[in-house]
């Protein structure tokens, strides 16, 4: 049976993959280390640290991977389907890859992450969109918060919304580390909060009712970082803070979703990114809208959307033979 081997280099994950008769065999992940009240990495730093992660991480493949055959070998080689888009860090992946695929004779694959994202939650939770004509997807991480237009046959994404400014992730980042809080931040803002609300008094609920900032599918989020820093300033709780974050976010994701379901209705929805993975979040626009989720180990970076990627490309391409 044919199998298939992905290569994820994000600014923040190395991760390598395995599907295998359609499904993910295995998802290997090696988080890039952030010192301690930095907010992210360097392009640079990025590239050592997949450099100097993927001996290991390979050597770990190794040890989990008793069969090590593969069809072919697939690596997100940009950021997005666009043809300006590029960041280093996936050059170290792609290398990988490249190097992998041309030792053990096979052809390699060339995607960009934003797809292997979509891709991974779309398996993760369930599968029913594959082959999809379209659907709508939200891709919400520290380094994406875009609104896309999917086409479940080949994962094109087009972007129809997102924000003008911040991305989620980076506020949730930016807020967590002003409270003293390690990057990434997003685990431990959602545990302030989850504590936060269970030290109100029974019956007692937060009046969180932000003021947003959006215009049809596309939103500002640069204002919430300034009103929790006000919040800091005034000695407001943390976990006041961070549900307010929360909250803040979910509002701005909903009223987008409202929008986007006007102009394109009846459409699935899907959540993808690392901030989706929040339950608070989830939960909200599970229950609204019936919407689809990731699990949480493919909401955030992974290369297991590419492995997926891979092999429909590989059967695509021999089903024409």
């Amino acid at each position: 049976m044919p199998r298939f081997l992905g290569i994820d280099t994000s600014n923040y994950t190395t991760s390598v993959s395995v599907v295998d008769g359609g499904k993910v065999a295995l998802n290997l992940k090696s988080p890039l280390k952030v010192r301690e009240g930095q907010l992210g990495l360097r392009q640079s730093d990025a590239v050592f640290a997949h450099v100097s992660n993927l001996p290991t991480l390979m050597e770990r493949l190794d040890a989990s991977d008793s069969v090590k055959n593969y069809s072919a070998v697939g690596c997100a080689a940009r950021p997005r389907d666009a043809e300006s888009s590029y960041m280093p860090c996936f050059l170290a992946g792609v290398a990988a890859a490249h190097s992998a695929a041309a030792a053990l004779g096979v052809p390699v694959f060339d995607f960009s992450h934003q797809a292997g994202h979509i891709a991974a939650a779309v398996w993760s939770s369930g599968g029913e969109l594959f082959d999809c004509d379209r659907f709508l997807a939200f891709h919400v991480s520290g380094g994406t918060t875009e609104l896309l237009l999917c086409d479940g046959h080949d994962f094109g994404c087009e972007i129809i919304g997102g924000t003008k400014d911040l991305n989620a992730g980076q506020a949730i980042d930016r807020i967590g580390v002003m409270m003293g809080l390690d990057f990434p931040c997003g685990p431990a803002l959602e545990k302030l909060a989850d504590d936060y609300l269970s030290a109100l008094k029974i019956g007692k609920k937060p009046r969180n009712k932000p003021e947003i900032s959006v215009d049809g599918t596309e939103c500002n989020l640069s204002g919430l970082e300034n009103i929790a820093a006000r919040m800091k300033r005034n000695g407001e709780p943390d976990g006041k803070t961070a549900l307010f974050a929360i909250d803040f976010i979910r509002d701005t994701l909903d009223r987008m979703t409202e929008n986007a379901l006007r102009q394109y209705p009846g459409l699935p929805l899907l959540y993808a990114g690392g901030v989706m993975s929040n339950r608070r979040i989830r939960g909200y626009f599970e229950t609204k809208y019936n919407a689809l989720f990731a699990e949480p180990e493919y909401s955030s970076d992974n290369a297991a959307g590419i492995a997926l990627l891979t092999s429909r490309k590989w059967d695509k391409l021999n089903d024409k033979r």
